[in-house]
């Protein structure tokens, strides 16, 4: 009894692996949040102010001081960049700079 494997069918389980292989990549970039490091429409200045004076990072290392709790952030919609008053460009709700004021209490 032979188990001869025609050119048809390999080519077929070697389409529905390759498939399959690339389905979790695409469930994980669709779960992702979009970076909100992309500086393409802000001028060399605004650049200068948000890397230099603000030091901007995406993620801060201080959970008390997240951009989301800041006076000056304003919230994008779900799973997008929000933006800042002070700081131009996409800001990250997790993220920080040296201009953060906490948002009052009470």
């Amino acid at each position: 009894m032979s188990t001869k494997i025609h050119r048809r069918d390999a080519l077929r389980r070697l389409a529905v692996i390759s498939t399959a292989a690339l389905i979790p990549g695409w469930l994980l970039a669709c779960s992702r949040k979009e970076s909100c490091l992309d500086v393409t429409g802000l001028s060399p200045e605004e650049v200068r102010v948000r890397n230099e004076t603000a030091k901007y990072v995406e993620q801060t290392m201080d959970a008390t001081k997240r951009c989301s709790t800041c006076t000056q952030y304003v919230p994008g919609a779900p799973d997008k960049c929000g933006g800042c008053k002070v700081v131009k460009g996409p800001i990250n709700a997790d993220g920080n700079c040296n201009l953060f004021v906490a948002k009052p209490t009470g």
